[in-house]
């Protein structure tokens, strides 16, 4: 009963996401929606909708490998394979838990790689996106690895020590430990991580500094810093954020934006980032963050060697470190549920940041060809499924933010 109910729950899911897709596909209109006549050449428009259909398929294909090779590895006793060989070595519970996720998450990264390559210098390339060499994509996974070792390594010793010692109230302090490792990585992430990946460059002086600077000032912004990153060094695709707080906050400009957008529209887009700023999206969405990580513990509490678990991944000893792997997969799907939520709020604070921009710096078409450049430029789908949008989408369609700005 309980292999029957993980395979449902597994199997499941993935038939979730084929329905969406496939709506998503049978979305694609051939007809150029007028807001974007002359943006689009017939050409470049059905390019963007054959984008469309190959990552999709690309992405349902690793799906299918995905949980296909993890019902396969269960139902040969995998699980129960690596844990005897985890237990031999005589290590305490802290160590084997470690060294059992460890085994599992190399797996899953070495079998992901391959997918990685075929997105990257496949896909990517026959579309004209991609920019990266072998070495660059090589040295991003390695140090991917690395940071995922070494942080992840971290957050799961914290978590195994106060699940093992900690007794009932173990979940309120993987809870607290937890959100402080997070807060800390919100903080030095953009001096201390990104830079392993991109090199940041002060904005140069010139006018474009010049007219950020004059607008920060009337929105009583205080920049710490205004960066150009080396985007092009990986992908053509263009894109800027916001990131960092206090004395680290800071704006990101890809270079392939700075190159490819005037100055007017520059600032239409950084004046979109101010606004989740000025909105406090972000310390929002840390706070969503933050509750839904103590849901996540509270439930894990009530799971920890649970027989049902063990006995559906083909376990017979229990221990926290397997609880944590199957409750996560268990737990995956109710994850995705609570989710729905958060990108409901993602796209609400979308619309709200262009509402900042358009009223600190009245010139909507300015924003509106900004919005239209980056679409066309990251061949971005303008006829998304509703149902698409619901479960997946972080940002509202374009054609939507585009209506709402010219309300």
């Amino acid at each position: 009963m309980s292999k029957l109910l993980l395979f449902l729950i597994l199997w499941g899911g993935f038939a979730v996401k084929v329905w969406v897709d496939g709506l998503n596909l049978s979305a694609i209109n051939p007809e150029l929606p007028k807001e974007f006549a002359g943006h689009y050449d017939a050409d470049k428009y059905s390019k963007s909708q054959q984008y469309l259909k190959m990552t999709t398929w690309v992405s349902l294909i690793h799906a299918f490998y995905n949980v296909t090779l993890l019902t396969a590895f269960i139902f040969a006793g995998g699980f129960q394979g690596v844990d005897h060989v985890v237990r031999a070595l005589g290590y305490g519970p802290v160590v084997s838990g470690l060294i059992f996720m460890g085994v599992l998450g190399f797996v899953s990264w070495l079998l992901s790689v391959p997918f990685s390559v075929y997105e990257t210098f496949v896909v990517e390339e026959q579309f004209g996106f991609n920019r990266s060499s072998p070495a660059t994509f090589f040295a991003d996974q390695l140090k991917g690895l690395v940071l995922g070792v070494v942080i992840g390594g971290g957050v799961l010793s914290v978590v195994l020590w106060f699940f093992e010692f900690a007794g009932p109230a173990a979940w309120l302090w993987s809870w607290g430990g937890v959100t402080a490792i997070q807060l800390f990585l919100v903080f030095v992430a953009p001096v201390v991580i990104m830079p392993l990946f991109n090199k940041f460059i002060p904005l140069a002086e010139g006018e474009l500094k010049s007219e950020i600077e004059k607008f920060s000032s009337a929105q009583k912004f205080t920049l710490n810093g205004i960066f150009t990153m080396d985007g092009s060094k990986r992908s053509t695709k263009a894109n800027a954020y916001f990131t960092g707080f206090g004395s680290l906050k800071r704006i990101v400009l890809f270079d392939t934006l700075v190159s490819r957008f005037s100055v007017p529209e520059l600032i239409a887009v950084l004046a979109h980032e101010i606004g989740h700023y000025k909105r406090k999206h972000i310390v929002k969405q840390i706070v969503l963050s933050i509750g839904s990580l103590g849901l996540m513990f509270y439930l894990l509490s009530l799971s920890l060697n649970n027989r049902f678990l063990f006995e559906a991944f083909g376990m017979t000893q229990t221990s926290v470190y397997a609880s944590l792997v199957f409750f996560s997969l268990f737990y995956g799907p109710l994850s995705q549920v609570l989710g729905l939520y958060g990108l409901y709020l993602s796209r609400k604070y979308e619309f709200e940041a262009d509402e900042f921009s358009l009223k600190s710096y009245p010139h909507p078409e300015v924003m509106v060809e900004a919005l239209k450049k980056l679409s066309v430029e990251n061949l971005s789908n303008l006829t998304p499924h509703p149902i698409k949008v619901f479960f997946q989408y972080t940002h509202p369609p374009v054609l939507q933010r585009i209506a709402r700005l010219r309300i």
